[in-house]
Protein backbone atom coordinates (compact mmCIF):
# COMPACT_ATOMS: atom_id res chain seq x y z
CA UNK A 1 0.00 0.00 0.00
CA UNK A 2 1.17 3.08 -1.26
CA UNK A 3 1.85 6.00 1.39
CA UNK A 4 -0.37 9.13 1.51
CA UNK A 5 0.43 12.41 0.41
CA UNK A 6 -0.30 15.08 2.46
CA UNK A 7 -1.95 18.11 0.26
CA UNK A 8 -2.62 21.35 1.12
CA UNK A 9 -3.97 24.84 -0.43
CA UNK A 10 -1.94 28.22 -1.83
CA UNK A 11 -3.91 31.08 -0.69
CA UNK A 12 -2.54 32.49 -3.67
CA UNK A 13 -4.21 30.40 -6.79
CA UNK A 14 -6.32 28.25 -4.13
CA UNK A 15 -4.84 24.70 -5.68
CA UNK A 16 -4.07 21.78 -3.89
CA UNK A 17 -0.50 20.33 -4.48
CA UNK A 18 2.10 18.76 -2.07
CA UNK A 19 2.68 19.95 1.21
CA UNK A 20 6.49 19.84 0.35
CA UNK A 21 6.58 21.58 -2.63
CA UNK A 22 4.95 24.52 -0.93
CA UNK A 23 6.31 27.39 1.48
CA UNK A 24 4.84 27.70 4.58
CA UNK A 25 4.31 30.64 6.79
CA UNK A 26 3.52 30.68 10.38
CA UNK A 27 2.19 32.72 12.97
CA UNK A 28 3.70 31.89 16.29
CA UNK A 29 2.29 32.22 20.05
CA UNK A 30 3.13 35.25 20.16
CA UNK A 31 1.54 36.46 17.30
CA UNK A 32 3.93 37.64 14.47
CA UNK A 33 4.31 35.91 11.62
CA UNK A 34 7.62 33.93 10.40
CA UNK A 35 9.07 31.95 7.71
CA UNK A 36 8.72 28.34 8.29
CA UNK A 37 11.51 26.31 6.14
CA UNK A 38 10.96 23.09 7.96
CA UNK A 39 7.29 23.09 7.55
CA UNK A 40 7.32 21.50 11.49
CA UNK A 41 6.86 24.32 13.85
CA UNK A 42 4.52 24.91 16.15
CA UNK A 43 1.86 27.74 15.27
CA UNK A 44 -1.14 28.47 12.61
CA UNK A 45 0.12 27.98 9.20
CA UNK A 46 -0.70 28.85 5.51
CA UNK A 47 0.93 27.96 2.37
CA UNK A 48 1.64 29.99 -0.93
CA UNK A 49 3.20 28.01 -4.04
CA UNK A 50 7.12 29.08 -4.86
CA UNK A 51 5.44 30.93 -7.70
CA UNK A 52 6.23 34.71 -7.65
CA UNK A 53 2.81 35.23 -9.27
CA UNK A 54 0.98 33.06 -6.71
CA UNK A 55 2.49 35.41 -3.94
CA UNK A 56 1.23 38.72 -5.70
CA UNK A 57 -2.12 37.58 -5.84
CA UNK A 58 -1.94 36.03 -2.07
CA UNK A 59 -0.76 40.10 -1.04
CA UNK A 60 -3.36 41.43 -3.28
CA UNK A 61 -5.84 39.61 -2.29
CA UNK A 62 -4.77 39.60 1.70
CA UNK A 63 -5.49 36.41 1.68
CA UNK A 64 -2.12 35.43 3.89
CA UNK A 65 -3.09 37.80 6.15
CA UNK A 66 -6.64 36.45 6.44
CA UNK A 67 -5.34 32.46 6.61
CA UNK A 68 -2.87 33.58 9.32
CA UNK A 69 -5.35 35.70 11.31
CA UNK A 70 -2.56 38.81 11.81
CA UNK A 71 -0.53 41.56 9.78
CA UNK A 72 2.38 40.34 7.77
CA UNK A 73 5.51 42.65 8.65
CA UNK A 74 7.63 43.67 5.16
CA UNK A 75 10.82 42.21 6.96
CA UNK A 76 8.26 38.57 6.96
CA UNK A 77 7.53 39.53 3.10
CA UNK A 78 10.40 40.13 1.95
CA UNK A 79 11.95 37.07 3.25
CA UNK A 80 8.99 35.22 1.50
CA UNK A 81 9.74 36.42 -1.74
CA UNK A 82 13.62 35.89 -1.45
CA UNK A 83 12.70 32.27 -0.67
CA UNK A 84 10.41 32.21 -3.63
CA UNK A 85 12.61 33.77 -6.28
CA UNK A 86 15.39 31.42 -5.00
CA UNK A 87 13.05 27.93 -5.42
CA UNK A 88 11.83 29.11 -8.54
CA UNK A 89 15.50 29.97 -9.86
CA UNK A 90 16.67 26.14 -9.09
Amino acid sequence: MAKKIPMRMCVGCRTMKEKRSLVRVVRTEEGSAELDLTGKRNGRGAYVCPCAECLKKAVRSRALDRALETSISPEVMERLAAEIERREGA
